[in-house]
């Protein structure tokens, strides 16, 4: 079952016998059907599928049925049938759209055009303004409505649209009765019931049985209202009185920061419920949150709108509902989301939210209200002949119901758009597109694209040009358009066509028309003659066979490109092809098939009947009739005659080939004379009887070619187009439309407007440029031609035009007195593109809540952004409104302000400034203005206070700018975050105090936007300062206005301001001091693009340099007079101007005499360079003096002066005689690079030099103080280089060093002295190779401690050696040591101990700077270098120690047998040694023969008394203590005297010294 709405809940009486058997039928189907629907609405008078006229029509009937009603009960039935025949008439309405295949858009009771918009959103009221007044104050009358909707879509074809459903709603109107009511006699009498019976249309398709049915449902529902009247007269109305309940709660919210969001419910109560928002159980208070909140109740839906959503607006929201019947709440969450990336912030600027309303399904169908917009629309677009092309925008409606899409519909030209081949249209769920395949000049036009809700719907429309494709042949004239087949017929077909606006430069002698057979692909020319009226019968067609054609337009260059093909037609007669249409459909072959009846012998037809001529050309006539009665059942055939007027000479026209058709057209007649025509019919049976004759008809065209339009007018309309209007031509008959053509001013050049001819008298053109100056001219279309061109129009600068500006905004009261008060407020956001010429101001008073009516409080308009309203009444609350007025008129007003209280203000402070602004935005600056506060307080306003924050920021982050009050009314802000959006207030101050802060000023978002230019200062040739501003972004009602301090400067005597197009120039008469300060200029009707510039003391002065500079100009010099000496000695004087015109002139000036060219001056002038010279030979005594060049190029002049006079000229003179003697020196073997030093690596000294110009005979000699050095090498001089190498370099090589080039060209010498500082110098030099040549210091162990050496590739007594040891330098003693060995460079330190730990460093001194090297003796190095010294001095005490043999001990000893045998040896040892002998390796003791003997522990004797030869032998002497041995051998030799001889030849072994 359907859901009932609550005030049938509480009638089941009244709903039981409405709902009777005589319908339950019919509303069993009618909510099947709604279910079924896409859309289903209920319970609201919003709805309406009628236009308003029709509305108001059956409005008036209905009245007049209800009151009769109610006062002649019996006169009811007739009341009844009018209303009935209204919606009858409706029904038929629908029936003859459905029939046609219409939507039901098209369907108006009014007749109105197709595109006009329907009734949206009207809510009618049943009760005239004065019974509402006289109704009770706490009674209201409920309004039960109702509204039917119709849906279409289900399935379209050719012949007819099937009706999805029909509705049948009643609408009750419900008083109460006279009980319990007091009133006055007028209130009674306004109160008496009335019933009226609302009977809307249902749409179906009509039939017999649907048309009875419709009638008795009729007549039952007329019975039950009748039967249930008197029951609805006695209702009382406290059975109506219910407490509140939530139709639609309103439902939570997840929104991003700085949007808005809004909460949505509605309410049904009895009395009407009134709703309270809370925001965290607080009642939410309008007034004290201005422009935050907005609280709004249309319609029964409650509307929360929060704006600028911030953190601080995340809470609970509760909608509380109360009348006398209870109070019910309902509660919803907002949360507030941070977006922690980038943001936009522009796209809250406007304040508004871009997101659907939240608006969901109500329990009894969808919502009652929707909202269509459309994003990303498409613009006027632009095409060419055969390009594709898509129109597409966004359609987003709210709220969003799913699984429920809108009907788009497109337009052109107001006609509906049908997909094609041409043509397709796309619908993706919320973007909507038409594209074309292939563009053609039929497709140009004003499209529509409507989206429809229900009964609701928006359009939004934009024109498509399509421009001529790029001809074939180079002045070959346009395609045609239009191509359409008219009358076709079994013999012709007439075609005709619209002649092209571009004819190619020549005119059009004519067009061919082009067949081709469906099916086929072959074109075939129907004329041989081109033919000027656009119009033409092709002939020739086989019957049944269907055909397409094409148009060629030709002029006297050649023929140009096709038109586009029409649709296919079949030629065949209308009665022929009504009949094949009625048999059942099969697969189209491009081939009609017909067939003839079966002839019937023996009736020979009569006469054709109601012959005419239908149609005259110049080319062709056309003859209509209708058949014979008396024909028989045989088919027939018609001859058609001519004759001349005036005689009776008829000739059958088409004997060969009779006609089958009730049609012809006759060709080959001659033009301009008269004929007279006459048709035959025949059969198998004979010819009959010719017609009569047609009148007298003279060949020729009866449709002449239109006069030129006249009147061209054309307006403004936006920066890109023009509204051109004309008056039609007079006698035009059967215009197919107009061609516009533009010109710009002095071109020459004219364009197509338009390629396809527009009806009217009225076109938009776009696509022009701005700024630019236009004319037009207009060509009237009919089939006979094209008309002359209208005359020119007058020029027209293409800009937009005006319009009324937009409501101020942002009343506030800037002081109030006992009888009067001061309004301010803020100008529109949109001017009309023209300047505000004042304001009028409104104002009403409001007593209890309840406003009055309106006053004006001013006649004449006020200029300034702030009024006093005078003649008030003390204590009481006004509101007021704003409306701004410009040249186009008066704009709408603002929106109402809050309530002001008229009262004496006695606050001591001042009040708020206002007319806040900001201009000359930056990424991180902008400059407020403001104005002083109407209330200055107590005393006068002494200064101000800037604040700002960021717009999301809370209120407690304000943040002072300035520390000291601001005199002046301006600020430039500085130090802003690029990016971030930020709001500020301004407060004035006096001695009592600072006064309120004004209105926020923003938000505005701190950038520099593309495109933005600053002003720049200029000093033009003549010495003029002026200010320049360029502006690329201006609307075409722009314009610059000049300030100095933020003050204009319209009336300033001191300077001049210059405008034109996108410039503008501001010059000074005479800058001085009075004129420092901020020159600005703004660019009004732009989005606040100004820009300023600051001339204080300094620039100041520095532009009144430049101007005295240009004022007397000079000839800018880039290097002032020089001199400079040349190869041979010759002086050059020159200078260089920055630019030298052919025209210049120089004077040359010595001693303030004039000097020319002559035997010793040479001058010289490059004007391409600028280089002015002047060469001199040689310089003389008497040349010394003052020397001037004067340079004159046109206005300018210039000179530069060079002095040489004393050591000046002295030393240039001999620097002259210098380079001559060079010159010379260089003829022969010289030096090119004279004798100098080098030290090498190794620290060797190279002695060097570079020669030149040598020979194979050139020879070199080198000497050391005169004295010639002899080299070992003999120089081959390939790479020009001489050297000689000194090693190992010291103080002996210090001297005086030269060497000499000579050969038969002459000799050259170089001489270098290395004595003194240049030695020094040297020296220095070589201990620094020799410091840098150091090794890293290296840590030794030694028997007497620990030494730190690092050795060097040479060692010098030049070079300085410092240690030290840990910062402090070391003090050398007898334990620490430093020294040299060789190229060893070492710190010895004996007796190591761990006070000697630590950092070590080497400094190398070269004279000039020290060289480091360091080395950390501590820890691990320092253990493992005291270890190693541990051990190396046990080890030299142990080899100091060891028993040793001192000496003594020969190593051969040779004797006599016989003689005494004595060696003596020292022994040392310590503790003493133990001593023993050894003989041939064995142990010798002591004997009386062998005496052996140690003696106080050092001397050891070895006594033989008497030797004999058994003593010779080997013998040993062996030392031995507890640090070690020795053993000294040594070998006794024995001999006999006679054996001397022997033995001395004989060398014995001599004895080695061993040691263990």
């Amino acid at each position: 079952m359907m859901s009932l709405p609550f005030y049938q809940k509480l009638h089941q009486h009244y709903d039981r016998s409405y709902r009777n058997r005589d319908l339950s039928t019919t509303m069993s189907q009618y909510q099947q059907e709604k279910k079924s629907s896409a859309i289903y609405t209920h319970g609201s008078t919003a709805y309406s599928s009628r236009s308003s006229a029709a509305h108001r029509q059956e409005s008036a009937a209905v009245s007049q049925a209800s009151a009769a009603s109610y006062q002649h009960q019996a006169s009811r039935a007739s009341e009844f049938a009018l209303s009935s025949a209204v919606s009858h008439k409706a029904a038929s309405a629908y029936d003859y759209g459905y029939s046609h295949g219409l939507t039901d858009s098209s369907l108006m009771l009014d007749y109105s055009s197709k595109l006009s918009p329907q009734t949206k959103r009207a809510k009618k009221s049943l009760l005239s303004g004065e019974e509402k007044e006289n109704l009770p104050s706490d009674y209201m009358v409920p309004i039960f409505s109702g509204r039917q909707v119709h849906v279409s879509g289900i399935t379209d074809t050719e012949e007819q649209r099937i009706k999805e459903a029909a509705a049948y709603i009643a609408q009750r109107n419900l008083l109460a009765s006279e009980e319990g009511i007091t009133a006055s006699k007028q209130s009674s009498v306004s109160k008496q019931s009335v019933s009226t019976l609302h009977q809307e249309e249902a749409f179906e398709k009509k039939s017999r049985k649907v048309a009875i049915r419709e009638k008795a449902e009729q007549l039952s529902l007329k019975k039950t209202l009748e039967e249930t009247e008197a029951f609805h007269k006695k209702l009382n109305e406290d059975n109506l009185l219910h407490a509140p309940e939530f139709v639609i709660k309103p439902r939570s919210h997840t929104v991003w920061e700085k949007e808005n969001v809004k909460l949505h419910c509605s309410v049904a109560g009895w009395p009407a419920p009134r709703l309270t928002w809370y925001k965290n159980q607080v009642p939410i208070n309008v007034q004290a949150h201005p422009g935050k909140y907005v609280i709004e109740s249309r319609y029964g839906v409650h509307t929360l709108e929060i704006n600028a959503c911030d953190f601080e607006d995340t809470a609970q929201y509760r909608a509380s509902a109360m009348n006398a019947k209870g109070e019910v709440s309902a509660y919803a969450s907002v949360v507030v989301k941070r977006y922690k990336g980038e943001f936009d912030d522009t796209r809250f600027h406007s304040g508004a939210s871009t997101y659907p309303l939240s608006f969901a399904v109500t329990p009894y169908g969808y919502a009652s209200r929707f909202e269509i917009h459309f994003d990303d629309k498409f613009e006027v677009s632009f095409g060419r002949e055969g390009e594709t092309m898509s129109l597409g925008c966004r359609v987003v409606i709210t709220p969003e119901i799913k699984h429920f899409q809108p009907e788009i519909q497109w337009y052109r030209n107001g006609a509906p758009v049908s997909p094609s081949k041409w043509v397709q249209t796309h619908w993706s769920g919320d973007r909507a597109t038409l594209t074309f395949s292939h563009l053609n000049k039929e497709d140009e036009g004003l499209y529509t694209i409507r989206a429809r809700m229900g009964e609701y719907y928006e359009q939004y429309s934009a024109y498509v040009f399509v421009r001529d494709a790029d001809a074939e042949i180079e002045g070959a004239p346009a395609s045609p358009l239009d191509v359409v087949c008219l009358d076709a017929n079994k013999d012709y077909i007439i075609i005709t066509w619209k002649q092209p606006a571009v004819d190619g430069g020549s005119p059009i002698l004519g067009y061919f028309i082009d067949k081709c057979e469906v099916g086929t692909d072959t074109w075939s020319q129907c004329n041989d003659i081109p033919v000027k009226f656009a119009r033409f019968p092709v002939t020739g067609l086989i019957e049944g066979r269907s055909y397409i054609f094409r148009v060629r337009a030709v002029n006297k260059v050649g023929i140009g490109l096709p038109s586009r093909v029409s649709e296919p037609v079949a030629a065949l007669d209308p009665a022929e092809k009504a009949r094949l249409k009625s048999r059942p459909s099969a697969p189209w072959t491009g081939q009609i098939i017909v067939t003839e009846e079966e002839p019937t012998e023996g009736v020979v037809p009569g006469p054709p009947t109601d012959l005419s001529v239908i149609e005259a050309t110049q080319s062709y006539v056309v003859l209509s009739w209708k058949p014979p009665r008396q024909r028989g059942h045989e088919g027939i055939l018609y001859f058609i005659e001519k004759c001349e007027a005036g005689t009776e000479n008829w000739q059958r026209v088409n004997t060969e080939l009779p006609v089958k058709s009730p049609r012809f057209a006759l060709f080959d007649l001659a033009e301009g004379k008269s004929y007279r025509f006459r048709v035959r019919c025949s059969n198998s049976a004979g010819v009959g009887e010719p017609s009569e004759a047609t009148e007298v008809t003279v060949v020729g065209d009866k449709l002449d070619i239109p006069k030129p339009p006249s009147n061209i007018i054309p307006s403004r309309n936006t920066d890109t187009s023009v509204v051109v209007t004309w008056e039609e031509p007079k006698d035009a008959k059967e215009l197919v439309g107009y061609y516009i053509e533009s010109s710009i001013v002095g071109s020459g050049k004219w364009e197509p407007c338009n390629n396809n001819p527009v009806k009217g008298t009225r076109f938009t053109c776009h696509g022009l440029k701005t700024g630019q100056s236009y004319i037009f001219r207009v060509r009237a279309v009919n089939a006979a031609g094209l008309s002359e061109y209208s005359q020119d129009s007058e020029a027209i600068e293409v800009k937009a035009a005006i319009a009324p500006p937009s409501p101020p905004c942002d009343i506030t009261c800037l002081e109030s007195f006992r009888d009067s008060m001061v309004l301010g407020w803020k100008q529109p956001d949109k001017t009309g593109g023209a300047e505000i010429t004042g304001y009028y101001v409104n104002y009403r008073e409001v007593i209890d809540g309840v406003p009055g009516r309106w006053r004006e409080a001013n006649i004449k308009a006020v200029s300034d952004e702030a009024y006093k309203i005078s003649n008030l009444k003390e204590n009481m609350v006004y509101q007021f409104q704003v409306a701004a007025m410009n040249i186009a008129g008066l704009g709408a007003p603002s929106a109402v302000s809050a309530s002001f209280k008229c009262e004496e203000w006695t606050i001591a402070v001042p009040g708020p400034p206002h007319s806040l602004k900001y201009s000359e935005v930056r990424k991180t600056s902008l400059v407020l203005q403001w104005k002083p506060p109407i209330h200055s307080g107590r005393t006068p306003v002494t200064g101000y206070f800037v604040d700002v924050k960021e717009a999301s920021a809370r209120e407690d982050r304000w943040r002072g700018l300035n520390e000291a009050a601001l005199k002046h009314t301006y600020l430039k802000v500085q130090g802003l975050k690029e990016g971030e959006s930020y709001v500020f207030r301004v407060r004035a101050v006096n001695q009592a105090g600072v006064g309120k802060p004004s209105d926020l000023a923003g938000p505005v978002v701190a950038e520099t936007r593309p495109g933005t230019k600053e002003v720049v200062v200029s000093v033009d040739d003549n010495g003029i300062i002026s200010l320049n501003f360029e502006c690329d972004q201006m609307a075409p009602s722009s314009e610059f206005t000049w300030s100095k301090d933020y003050v204009p400067t319209e009336d300033s005597p001191r300077l001049e301001v210059e405008s034109k197009g996108n410039k503008t120039k501001m010059t000074f008469k005479d800058l001085g001091t009075e004129d420092l300060g901020i020159y600005s200029c703004d660019v009004t009707d732009t989005d606040g693009i100004a820009s300023s510039y600051l001339i204080d003391e300094e620039e100041l002065k520095r532009l009144l340099a430049l101007s005295q500079e240009h004022k007397f100009p000079t000839v800018p010099v880039k290097s002032e007079l020089a001199v400079e000496i040349l190869e041979k000695g010759q002086v050059r004087f020159w200078m260089q101007a920055e630019k030298l015109s052919p025209n210049a002139k120089v004077n040359y000036i010595f001693n303030e005499k004039e000097i020319f060219e002559g035997p010793k001056y040479k001058m010289h002038i490059d004007r391409n360079t600028g280089i002015i010279e002047m060469f001199m030979e040689k310089l003389q005594d008497e040349d010394e003096g003052t020397y001037t060049f004067q340079v004159q190029d046109g206005r300018a002049t210039g000179h530069s002066t060079l002095v040489l006079i004393g050591d000046v000229y002295k030393k240039l003179q001999k620097e002259a005689e210098f380079q001559r003697q060079e010159w010379i020196r260089k003829q022969g073997p010289h030096f090119a690079e004279y004798l100098s030093w080098e030290v090498t690596g190794e620290c060797n000294v190279l002695l060097k030099c570079k020669v030149a110009n040598i020979k194979k005979e050139t020879s070199i000699i080198w000497y050391k103080d005169d004295r010639e050095i002899s080299v070992d090498e003999k120089h081959d001089f390939k790479d020009g280089i001489c050297t000689l190498l000194i090693t190992e370099f010291s103080k002996k090589d210090a001297g005086i060093y030269e060497v000499v080039l000579k050969d038969d060209r002459g000799k050259d010498k170089s001489r270098l002295k290395l004595v003194d500082e240049a030695f020094k110098e040297l020296m220095t030099e070589i201990c620094r190779i020799i410091a840098l040549s150091a090794t890293d210091l290296k840590i030794q162990s030694t028997a007497e401690g620990i030494r730190l050496y690092s050795f060097v590739t040479y060692y010098v007594d030049d070079l300085k050696v410092n240690w030290s040891h840990n910062g402090t330098p070391i003090k050398y003693s007898d334990r620490i040591k430093s020294g040299v060995t060789g190229e060893q460079i070492w710190l010895q330190i004996n007796e190591p101990t761990p006070n000697d730990k630590g950092k070590y460093v080497m400094e190398l001194f070269d004279g000039k700077t020290g060289h480091q090297k360091m080395v950390d003796l501590s820890g691990q190095a320092y253990d493992e270098a005291f270890a190693e010294f541990q051990r190396l001095k046990q080890a030299a005490i142990a080899e100091k120690n060891r028993a040793r043999v001192v000496g003594g001990l020969p190593d051969v000893v040779t004797i006599q047998e016989g003689k005494a045998l004595n060696l003596t040896c020292i022994v040392w040892g310590d503790p003493t040694p133990e001593v023993s002998w050894l003989k041939n390796e064995k142990l010798l003791a002591s004997d009386e023969h062998c005496n052996l003997r140690f003696e106080a522990g050092k001397t050891a004797y070895f006594t033989i008394s008497g030797v004999r030869t058994s003593d010779s032998g080997k013998y040993g002497l062996v030392v031995k203590n507890k640090y070690g041995s020795e053993i000294s051998d040594f070998t006794v030799s024995v001999f006999i005297p006679e054996e001397e001889a022997r033995s001395v030849a004989e060398e014995p072994q001599k004895g080695n010294k061993k040691a263990k």
